[in-house]
């Protein structure tokens, strides 16, 4: 409607324009109007006028019909507008209903998103959950071989034989019971950590699947044995989870009673060692007595008192050492914390904090650095304590967040820096602690320095080359 009135404001304005023309046209006429008489001018002028006015009429119309057109189509606007703003409105107040059922999502569905499974049973061991898997199988059994597993109907007849009919369908609830638990078994077989939930919706998808494939002949899995079905899966995914857990004790227990041998081992060596040095100055010092007995020269004496002295000295250190080793294998909680490095394997601010109760620390981190990392450990500080491992749990607490495996416990890697290490040291430790600020990781600055000199060297083109051949 719009368009038709732009042409008829076309047509009206050409109609001005021919009448201006013509306008125009009459006022050169009369210039000329000394031979017209008065009445064929009165004529002319009556003719223009009635032009003028018909033109302009037509104007009046037309922008009428403009103003109107223009108001509907500003209430046009305003009602669209107005629609706009309800449904946007409507959309921000769906958009908010779903952010917060998102945010409120239970924890576990977040948690299985990224990977995490909250346990449904949570049994103590992996030997309950293979007696309740064993229960579950026979329960599945059970509803399989008293035919409950499935229903179906006994109305179908082959040939009018009713016989002919059940046996059919009997073969149909078998094929789609055998169907059924291949796909749950190939599904359950392959779960893991990360695909518990898609595994679930699987064996629900087939279920559906074979329901509505035997509806035709009214034959459908009963919700019973899917349920069944449900619970093996979680059931032995979580019997794995478990399994490896056990296995991961049982490696710390391992390793905790290698440990603890090799304590007793060092024990015994450095007991051996000091009962050894205890006899040697003991017979060194009754022989020195002897001797004092029998000298008579002054000056000997004195040098045989001194002697004595730093011997009596050398045998109060062999005590204080069996003391301590005695304190030692008493107190199983002494030990020593420490704070090791490994720029070249994990680069800056990775830290390992782990306890010992060597003899000897170095030979604990000496282990740690063996043939699984290209590079040996540095040390950044030893801490003796009487309860060490109370002072590396404080540690462990303080940098929980900051682990790099959140998964493996026992895996004591933390991103942090050597400051907050200490500042949690000295609220935990109330002696003084000396730590090594920069690590020497000189096999690995070493091989810096050869692959960067590699880098820069220039390549030489073999002599060869233009043959095609390569030296």
């Amino acid at each position: 409607m719009a368009i038709m009135d732009m042409f008829r404001v076309t047509k009206i304005k050409s109609q001005l324009d021919a009448t201006e023309k013509e306008r125009d046209a009459l006022r050169t006429t009369l210039s000329s109007t000394e031979h017209m008489t008065h009445f064929e001018l009165t004529k002319a002028i009556a003719e223009l006028a009635e032009k003028r006015d018909t033109a302009l009429c037509g104007m009046a119309e037309l922008e009428a019909g403009l103003e109107k057109k223009r108001q509907s189509l500003n209430q046009q606007l305003v009602d669209i507008n107005r629609q706009a703003e309800a449904k946007r409105a409507e959309l921000n107040k769906e958009f908010d209903e779903k952010r917060k059922e998102l945010v409120m999502m239970d924890e576990e569905v977040l948690l299985q998103s990224f990977g995490f499974y909250k346990p449904k049973y949570n049994l103590t061991s992996s030997e309950a959950y293979k007696v309740r898997l064993d229960q579950i199988r026979k329960q599945q059994e059970e509803l399989v071989k008293s035919g409950r597993a499935a229903t179906a109907s006994t109305s179908w007849t082959i040939n009018n034989s009713q016989a002919e009919g059940a046996r059919m369908v009997k073969d149909y609830v078998k094929l789609i019971l055998r169907s059924f638990n291949n796909e749950c078994d190939a599904s359950i077989v392959g779960v893991k950590f990360n695909n518990v939930e898609s595994t679930e919706k699987r064996i629900r998808k087939a279920f559906d699947a074979l329901n509505t494939l035997g509806k035709r002949m009214t034959i459908s899995i009963i919700p019973t044995y899917l349920d069944l079905k449900i619970q093996e899966l979680h059931l032995c995914y979580e019997y794995q989870v478990k399994k490896q857990q056990e296995k991961e004790e049982q490696k710390l227990l391992r390793e905790q009673l290698r440990e603890e041998a090799k304590v007793q081992k060092e024990i015994e060596e450095m007991r051996a060692k000091v009962a050894k040095e205890e006899r040697h100055f003991a017979q060194a010092l009754q022989t020195l007595d002897a001797r004092l007995v029998r000298v008579d020269n002054e000056t000997e004496r004195q040098l045989l008192e001194q002697e004595r002295t730093s011997l009596l000295l050398q045998l109060t250190e062999v005590e204080k050492t069996k003391q301590d080793i005695l304190n030692r294998e008493q107190n199983t909680r002494a030990g020593y914390v420490y704070v090791i490095s490994n720029v070249g394997s994990f680069g800056e601010n990775v830290y390992k904090i782990g306890v010992t109760r060597r003899l000897e620390p170095q030979e604990r981190i000496d282990e740690l650095g063996d043939a699984s990392v290209p590079f040996n450990f540095d040390i950044h500080t030893l801490i003796f304590s009487d309860d060490a491992p109370a002072l590396e749990n404080a540690l462990h607490k303080a940098f929980e967040k900051r682990r790099l495996n959140m998964i493996n416990r026992r895996r004591e890697f933390f991103h942090v820096t050597l400051d907050e290490i200490k500042q949690v040291v000295t609220t935990h430790f109330k002696k003084p602690v000396e730590f090594v600020e920069l690590a020497d990781a000189q096999q690995f600055r070493q091989s810096l320095i050869l692959n960067q000199a590699e880098a820069s060297t220039p390549v030489i083109p073999s002599r060869f080359s233009q043959f095609g051949v390569s030296q």
